[in-house]
């Protein structure tokens, strides 16, 4: 069709190029960065899903048992149980 579709970003939001190693790297670190200092976890695919509905509070705690006792399996936990500061 030859359109352009423009989505402006808020506040709140970074585009982070990964088009090379170093870029990649990069990127890493901020996301690591921001939520070590932060607290919170950026992007979680099944905390996602369970807010839009996409998937149940059983299949969210399924997925946080796969990871065990690992940051990222007590992280689904506290979102099923909602125990979430932000």
């Amino acid at each position: 069709q030859g359109k352009l579709d423009v989505q402006l970003l808020g506040r709140g939001y970074a585009w982070l190029d990964t088009g090379t190693m170093d870029s990649l790297v990069e990127a890493a670190t901020f996301v690591q960065t921001v939520e070590q200092r932060q607290g919170i976890k950026i992007s979680a695919p099944e905390e996602i899903a369970y807010k839009y509905g996409w998937i149940s509070k059983e299949k969210l705690l399924e997925s946080a048992e796969r990871y065990g006792k690992s940051p990222y399996g007590m992280h689904l936990k506290n979102v099923a149980n909602d125990k979430l500061l932000y």
